[in-house]
């Protein structure tokens, strides 16, 4: 009995202490509600001593690279956690442009590695994803680029990946595509250990266009949705639900003689007017559907010119098609004169579920019945974002968690390829932060879910969006998954919301 106070001390200590651990999107925006402490190593070795401390500790770990999270699944509830951010470990090493490959330490970053390459006439081909995420993270949550084509999983790339396991030891791990480790590595979640090293796949350097169309409605929801994707290196939709338009955007190789123009991509960034402009009329469309009308049509608008400047020059290209080097014209970053949209205080929300190829046109048009029972009420609903309802596209590739795997017991056709629906909505900083209508959410979610054999992206959906899609996720593959996870993690100290989710513990 005399333990009981000295525990409850020690508990009381940890919640005086505890604090959230925030997502990209800073204070209020948490990753994880309560942690006891973030530590930033500087190597790998400072990564094991760290993991070996907290399992003398008893404490929880979760790793931690830019924290690319929209919702509160990061971690477990235990405010005993304590995040390894992972930025300062970012040594890229042992390059070899005629083997292929290159190797790259956990805090690596894709703008980090898409420099290093390209000064060196290297790129990591279609592998790619947004400039302010770690490959180890990546990885770890499955992200991927827009292709049905070419392999559009970050997994897709690596070779080898080393972690440090649950015991505080490093584990190798080569990629085997008939051995189970692998495949729950490949999209991990963070449950089997901190990913510290991986040898990632290059090639040379390659220039490529990118190419928009503006569609109307029927022309995607009663059209060849693959045949539009297929044919191309990378490509995507923007839906624009109250303008009933399409931006089809796609892109593909030219020969680097084509043109000497160096298109950069703006990704994420805006001007501080800018920012305040819209997020002045979003607010006001918490309450007036009408105001989000006109930032849709005025969003649309911009959308329709090329979001892309001349990198030698910092000018505006005006016309497409576009053309520069692979990452800058498929990924970009910031323009040099701006800064993301929520260091503006521009915030949101997200929901990402991907479909089967084979049902992407019945996904669509059942959103777009949704949308108009609404408009039926006199609730006209929009997009609230940037760019519009983003819709990506996903190859088929093996794995035991990954949104794009194949042979599961759901009995749908993954194979074609899978149809992502990322569906990013503004945040209102005004009122309760719910938006317009806010009850359509949760009925797109519900219906998406039930109707369809639909799996949910890692990072971007609540708990609750997690809860109902649990069900889609092959049983087997979990099964699997779990044997892994307790012969790398058997104390279960990288234990999240998600792995509670699924049930691995």
């Amino acid at each position: 009995m005399r333990v009981l106070p000295a525990i409850t001390a020690l508990a009381l200590a940890l919640r005086a202490t505890a604090s959230p651990y925030n997502t990209f999107d800073g204070e209020g925006f948490p990753a994880c509600n309560e942690v006891a402490a973030v530590r930033t190593p500087g190597s790998v070795d400072e990564i094991q001593d760290m993991v070996k401390r907290a399992i003398k500790d008893g404490q929880q770990v979760r790793a931690s690279g830019k924290a690319h999270m929209w919702y509160d699944t990061m971690c477990s509830d235990d405010p005993n956690t304590v995040i390894i951010q992972t930025e300062e470990v970012n040594n890229i090493y042992d390059f070899d442009l005629e083997a292929g490959t290159v190797m790259i330490e956990a805090g690596v970053t894709f703008l980090q590695l898409a420099e290093y390459l390209h000064k060196r006439g290297a790129s990591a081909g279609y592998t790619l994803v947004n400039w302010n995420i770690t490959l180890a993270g990546c990885v770890a949550m499955g992200a991927h680029r827009s292709s049905i084509r070419e392999e559009s999983m970050v997994a897709a790339g690596v070779l080898s990946l080393d972690f440090i396991d649950g015991s505080g030891q490093l584990r190798h791990i080569e990629r085997d595509d008939d051995n189970d480790e692998w495949l729950a590595a490949s999209t991990s979640l963070g449950l089997l250990g901190v990913i510290v090293r991986m040898k990632f796949k290059i090639r040379p350097d390659f220039m490529v266009y990118a190419d928009q169309k503006t569609l109307d409605d029927e022309e995607v929801l009663d059209g060849d949705i693959a045949g539009m994707i297929e044919p191309y290196a990378t490509a995507n939709f923007w839906w624009w639900p109250y303008k009933r338009k399409f931006h089809w955007r796609y892109y593909d190789v030219v020969p680097s003689n084509k043109s000497d123009q160096q298109g950069f991509q703006n990704t994420f960034s805006v001007t501080k007017a800018e920012a305040n402009a819209i997020i002045s009329i979003w607010n006001s469309g918490r309450y007036l559907a009408t105001s989000n009308m006109l930032a849709e049509d005025i969003l649309f608008g911009l959308w329709e010119k090329p979001n892309f400047r001349e990198k030698t020059t910092n000018e505006d290209i005006k016309e497409w098609p576009v053309y520069g080097w692979n990452y800058d014209v498929l990924i970009g970053g910031l323009y040099p004169d701006q800064k993301p949209v929520w260091e503006y205080g521009m915030h949101g929300y997200t929901m990402e579920l991907a479909f089967p190829m084979t049902q992407a046109n019945a996904m669509l048009k059942r959103v777009r019945e949704l949308f108009d029972e609404e408009q039926k009420k006199g609730k006209i609903m929009t997009s609230t974002y940037r760019t519009g309802i983003n819709i990506k596209f996903g190859r088929p590739y093996f794995d035991l968690l990954g949104q794009v795997t194949y042979d599961t017991a759901d009995g749908a056709d993954w194979k074609k390829g899978a149809i992502m629906l990322d569906l990013p909505t503004y945040r209102p900083s005004v009122g309760d932060g719910s938006r317009f209508n806010e009850p359509f959410y949760d009925k797109l979610a519900k219906v998406l879910v039930e109707e369809f054999p639909c799996r949910p992206h890692w990072t971007k959906n609540t708990r609750d969006v997690f809860k109902m899609a649990v069900k889609n996720i092959d049983p087997d593959h979990i099964a699997r998954f779990k044997a892994v996870r307790e012969k790398f993690d058997p104390k279960g100290i990288f234990r999240s919301v998600l792995g509670e989710i699924m049930g691995f513990y």
